[in-house]
C-alpha cells in the first residue's frame, strides 16, 4: 500500500466518505421508523390474546404469598419510620434543641443516603442471594430505627437517619427484581401494584400509629422515642419472616414464558459490573426515555411534599400534627387508584405493551394538572381534595415502572436498572428541584414556587415517557431474541461439547449516538484460526473489533469467548481472560521509551521470572526494538511502532489476539517483517482476528475471511473463496483500499 496519495485521489475519497455517511444517515432514519414495528410473534410470551389471562389467585398459587407480603410490609414500616420523623418533628426538635433547618436536614439526610446506597446494594444483589442481602439490610435498618429512639444529640440523630436510609435502600433494587423472578408475567403488573400500596398505606396509617403510641405512652415531650421502639416489634417480625424466603432463579419467568422451560444457571458467566451495565442500559431506548422522564418529574416529586407542608404552615397556620393528618389524607386516594391501575395496566401490557407506558405518561400529566389546579385554590378543603386526586394519579403512574423495566432489561441487569431510577430522580430532580423550589419559595412564596415547578416537570416527564413507549416492543423483542439465542447455544454445545469456538459474535448491533453502524453482525473464530475482517472504509470493521474487546458497548447481541458470555465484561477483565487487542495507531505510549513501554506492559505478568523471560524473548525477536530501546516510542516510524505493539501483545501470550489495521500506511518491506511475526504466532497456535483493508495482505495470512459493507456481513467463509467474489473485491479496490 502506498504511503501517500495525491490530492486528486484524496478529494474523491473524501467525497465518497461523505456520500457514504449521508446514505447511512438516511437509512438510519428509515430504520428508526421500522424499529417500532415489531410483530407480536417476536415478543414471545409477553403478550397474549386474552384467552390465557391468569387470575391473581392463580398467580399467588404459582409464586406464593411470602415475597409479595414481605416486600409490602417492609415498604409500610419504612414509611412509618419516615412519617414518624415528620409528625413527631416538633417533639424531637424540643428534645434535641435544634432549629427548623437542622431538623429538616436530619429528616432529609436519610433520604439522600437511601438513594445513593442503592448502587452498592445492586452490586451485591448480582453476586449473592438477593433474599439474604435484603434480610441483612432490613435487619440493619431495624437496628438504626431503634437507635433513633435512643439518640441524645443531633449528631447521633444524623447517624441514625443515615443508617436507616442505608438499610432501607436495599429494597429499591432488590424488591422489584424478586417480584419479576417470583411471579408469572401474566400477573406481574398486579403484584407490582400490591407492593406499590405500601407507600400510601404507610402514609395513611403512619400518623395513626405514631399518634396512638404517643397517647398511650402519656403524651409527654419525650414520648416520641416510644414510637420508634414500638416499631421494632412488627418490623422485627417482618425481618424474621424474610429469613424464610427462598431465592428465585434469575430470569425464570421470562424463560418459562418464552422458551417453555427454565435453563440451568450458567455459573461460569461473570456478574455484570455497574460500569458495563450503565453503558448497556443507555442503549435501551425505552429505559432511557423512562428514567429521564422520571428524573425530570423528580423536580415535582421532591419539591411538592416539603413545599406543600410549608404552605400549610405559613398560609394556614396548621400545626405539625394537623399537617401530618392532612398528609395522610392526600395519600388516601392512592389506596383506591393503585389497585385499579395495576389491573388496567396488566390488561394493557398483555395486549399491547407500549399502551401501559402511555397510560403511565397520561397519569403523570393528570398528576400535574390536579396538583397545579388545587394549589391555585385558597380554600384548604378544595386544595387538599384536588392534591389528593393528583397524588392518586402519581401512585397509579408508578405501578407501571416495575413491569416495564422487568420486560425491557435483560434479567442479568435488573437490579442495576431499578437502582438507576432512584439515582436519576435524585441527581436530576431531587437535587436541583429542591434548590429551585427553595429559591422560588423564598422569593415568591410556596404556592408560586409549586405552580412554577409542577406543570413543566409533569408535562415534560409525561411526554418523554409516552414518546419512549414507541421503542418498547423492539426492546422486549431484543430480550426475547437473546433468550432464544442463549438456549440455542446451549443445545448446540450439549450436542457437540468439544467444539467450542474461541470467539463467537452473535447478532451484534452497535450505534454511536443515534447513528447505528453495525447491523446483526455474527461470526465464529475457531482455536488456532486466523480470521481477516475485510471491507471498505466505514464498513464497521474496527467497530466490531472494539465491541469484541469491550471498548464499545453493543446495543444488542452476544460476544462469547471459549463459551463464556463476555458482552458486559469490562475490557481489563477480558484482557485477564486472554483477549488482547492492538488498536490501530494507538498501541504505544508515545512519551515513554521503547524499554519503558515494554517494562510497564510486562507488569501485567505477575511472575517475575516469567516477566524477564518474556522481555528476553522480545529482545531476540525484534532486533530493531533492541537497537532503539532508549528512543521515545512517539519518534519511531509507523512500522516500528507497530512492531512495538506486537511485541507488547506477544509478552502476554494472548489466547485471542485482535489486530486493527496491521498494514495501514506502511511500506511493503515493513509489512513483510510484520507478516513474519504474525506467521510465527500462527504457527504457535495463537487465534487471531485481523482487521485489514489490503486484500493481498489479508489473504496471505488468513484461514477465513469476513467481508463487511455498511455495517453488515456480506461474506463469511474460507479466505480463498473470497477471490471468487469479484463484486465484493471490486468495492474494496474502488475505495482505494485493496492494494
Amino acid at each position: 500500500m502506498q504511503d501517500q496519495e495525491s490530492s486528486s485521489q484524496e478529494r474523491p475519497q473524501s467525497s465518497s466518505a461523505s456520500a457514504l455517511a449521508a446514505s447511512i444517515a438516511v437509512e438510519e432514519e428509515a430504520r428508526d421508523d421500522t424499529r417500532t414495528e415489531v410483530d407480536a410473534s417476536a415478543l414471545g410470551g409477553f403478550v397474549d390474546t386474552g384467552a390465557n389471562q391468569m387470575s391473581l389467585r392463580a398467580g399467588f398459587k404459582a409464586g406464593g404469598l411470602s415475597v409479595a407480603l414481605v416486600l409490602l410490609l417492609f415498604t409500610i414500616f419504612e414509611e412509618f419510620d419516615r412519617v414518624a420523623m415528620q409528625v413527631l418533628g416538633p417533639d424531637i426538635q424540643e428534645t434535641l434543641g435544634v432549629s427548623d433547618t437542622v431538623l429538616l436536614g436530619l429528616q432529609s439526610f436519610g433520604g439522600v443516603v437511601l438513594v445513593l446506597a442503592t448502587l452498592p446494594f445492586a452490586w451485591l444483589a448480582d453476586r449473592y442471594s438477593r433474599v439474604r442481602v435484603l434480610s441483612g439490610a432490613s435487619g440493619l435498618w431495624l437496628l438504626f430505627v431503634g437507635f433513633t429512639g435512643a439518640v441524645v444529640n443531633p449528631f447521633l440523630m444524623g447517624v441514625a437517619r443515615a443508617g436507616s436510609g442505608f438499610g432501607a435502600s436495599a429494597r429499591i433494587p432488590i424488591g422489584p427484581s424478586l417480584v419479576a423472578d417470583q411471579y408469572p408475567l401474566a400477573v406481574r403488573t398486579r403484584i407490582f401494584a400490591i407492593e406499590a400500596l405500601g407507600r400510601p398505606l404507610g402514609q395513611v396509617l403512619g400518623p395513626l400509629f405514631a399518634g396512638a403510641i404517643v397517647v398511650a405512652a402519656g403524651d409527654d415531650a419525650g414520648d416520641w422515642r416510644v414510637v420508634f421502639f414500638a416499631l421494632l416489634i412488627p418490623a422485627g417480625l417482618s425481618v424474621l419472616w424474610s429469613l424464610s424466603l427462598k431465592e428465585p432463579q434469575r430470569g425464570r419467568q421470562e424463560q418459562e414464558a418464552v422458551l417453555g422451560a427454565t435453563m440451568a444457571p450458567d455459573l461460569t458467566e461473570p456478574p455484570v459490573r455497574l460500569s458495563a451495565a450503565f453503558q448497556r442500559l443507555k442503549k435501551v431506548r425505552t429505559f432511557y426515555f423512562l428514567v429521564v422522564g422520571i428524573g425530570v418529574l423528580g423536580f415535582a416529586l421532591v419539591a411538592v411534599p416539603s413545599a406543600f407542608n410549608l404552605l400549610l404552615e405559613d398560609a394556614y397556620g396548621y400545626s405539625a400534627f394537623k399537617r401530618g393528618w392532612l398528609g395522610a389524607i392526600t395519600w388516601s386516594g392512592a389506596l383506591i387508584g393503585i389497585p385499579l391501575a395495576g389491573r388496567l395496566g396488566d390488561r394493557l401490557f398483555r395486549k399491547n405493551p407500549p399502551s401501559s407506558l402511555k397510560m403511565m405518561g397520561g397519569f403523570i400529566l393528570l398528576y400535574g394538572l390536579f396538583v397545579t389546579t388545587g394549589l391555585r385554590f385558597q380554600d384548604p378543603v378544595v386544595m387538599v381534595a384536588l392534591v389528593t386526586i393528583g397524588y392518586s394519579f402519581q401512585g397509579m403512574a408508578f405501578t407501571q415502572v416495575g413491569p416495564a423495566i422487568s420486560s425491557i432489561i435483560p434479567y442479568q441487569m435488573r437490579s442495576q436498572a431499578f437502582a438507576m431510577v432512584g439515582v436519576y430522580i435524585f441527581l436530576m430532580g431531587g437535587f436541583f428541584g429542591g434548590l429551585l423550589a427553595g429559591a422560588l419559595s423564598d422569593a415568591h412564596g410556596e404556592r408560586t414556587a409549586l405552580t412554577s415547578i409542577v406543570p413543566p416537570a409533569a408535562l415534560l416527564g409525561g411526554l418523554l415517557i409516552i414518546y419512549g413507549s414507541r421503542y418498547m416492543k423492539r426492546d422486549i423483542a431484543l430480550c426475547v431474541a437473546e433468550l432464544k439465542e442463549q438456549q440455542e447455544e446451549r443445545v448446540r454445545l450439549a450436542g457437540d461439547p468439544g467444539n467450542v469456538p474461541v470467539l463467537q459474535v452473535r447478532n451484534v448491533d452497535v450505534s454511536y449516538g443515534n447513528l447505528q453502524v453495525l447491523f446483526d453482525v455474527g461470526f465464529d473464530v475457531r482455536k488456532g484460526e486466523v480470521l481477516a475482517l475485510l471491507g471498505t472504509n466505514g464498513a464497521g470493521k474496527s467497530t466490531i473489533l472494539r465491541a469484541i474487546s469491550g471498548l464499545v458497548m453493543p446495543d444488542r447481541g452476544v460476544v462469547r469467548m471459549n463459551g463464556r458470555t463476555i458482552t458486559l465484561v469490562d475490557p481489563q477483565f477480558r484482557s485477564q481472560m486472554g483477549l488482547v487487542q492492538i488498536p490501530g495507531g494507538e498501541a504505544v505510549f508515545p512519551s515513554m521509551t521503547v524499554a519503558e513501554n515494554l517494562a510497564i506492559w510486562s507488569r501485567q505478568i505477575p511472575d517475575v521470572d516469567k516477566r524477564r523471560e518474556k522481555l528476553q524473548l522480545v529482545d531476540e525477536t525484534f532486533a530493531v526494538l533492541r537497537e532503539r530501546a532508549d528512543q521515545r516510542a512517539g519518534s519511531l516510524s509507523g512500522g516500528q511502532q507497530q512492531m512495538l505493539a506486537l511485541a507488547k501483545a506477544i509478552m502476554l501470550e494472548p489466547e485471542l489476539l485482535c489486530i486493527d489495521e496491521l498494514s495501514l500506511g506502511l511500506a511493503p518491506v515493513v509489512v513483510q517483517d510484520l507478516l513474519q511475526v504474525v506467521e510465527k504466532l500462527k504457527e504457535q497456535g495463537t487465534t487471531m482476528v485481523i482487521v485489514e483493508q489490503s486484500v493481498n495482505v489479508a489473504l496471505s495470512i488468513a484461514d477465513r475471511a469476513v467481508f463487511m459493507e455498511r455495517g453488515q456481513v456480506k461474506f463469511e467463509g474460507p479466505a480463498k473463496d473470497l477471490l471468487e467474489r469479484g463484486d465484493l473485491l471490486r468495492a474494496v479496490f474502488l475505495s482505494g483500499a485493496g492494494a
